[in-house]
């Protein structure tokens, strides 16, 4: 596996490269000299997913436990919503 490294200019220059890239392996995205975004083929990606398929949910939800938060509570907006009456 080899590791591309692109600046985020040469990367918006030449697209196509880095897609071109990622056939060897990811490709490394820097902003300013740090690495911010990572590419790579869809078939390394679902590899590194483990190939699970996730519904919407799942995909929302934190993975990690200690990022859920169970003192959470969604905020009410007053005045957004109106109640209906059903006949």
């Amino acid at each position: 596996m080899t590791i591309t490294t692109l600046s985020a200019r040469d990367f918006n220059q030449d697209v196509g490269r880095a897609k071109k890239a990622t056939i060897n392996g990811p490709v490394i995205i820097t902003d300013r000299g740090k690495p911010a975004h990572v590419l790579m083929s869809i078939d390394e990606y679902r590899k590194l997913r483990g190939g699970k398929k996730m519904s919407l949910l799942e995909s929302l939800t934190p993975s990690h436990p200690a990022a859920l938060d169970d003192d959470f509570e969604f905020q009410k907006f007053g005045g957004i919503t109106k109640q209906v009456e059903l006949d």
